[in-house]
């Protein structure tokens, strides 16, 4: 999926309520629809894996939250983001 938008998934943290991605997408990527489209995505696999989801009227939320930075470096981001899990 991100891929097909020119990106590259950098770092995934997956916890027991949230999700957290550190990806690389070019400018012109909707970060909008590309939320939309993971979270579609991952919930149609999810569902088709585990058939007892099937039953939830929902498996994400309608929130999420994108920030972009420049000024860190990406090894910083990549161990806050590896650290996340860690700290919980």
């Amino acid at each position: 999926m991100i891929g097909e938008a020119g990106g590259e998934v950098i770092e995934v943290e997956v916890m027991p309520d949230d999700v957290h991605l550190l990806v690389e997408v070019p400018p012109t990527v909707s970060l909008a629809k590309l939320v939309e489209k993971l979270k579609g995505r991952s919930s149609r696999m999810l569902r088709a894996e585990f058939p007892h989801l099937r039953r939830l009227p929902a498996l994400w939320s309608a929130s999420w939250f994108v920030s972009t930075l420049r000024a860190v470096p990406l090894e910083a981001l990549r161990c806050y983001v590896w650290n996340l899990k860690r700290a919980a």
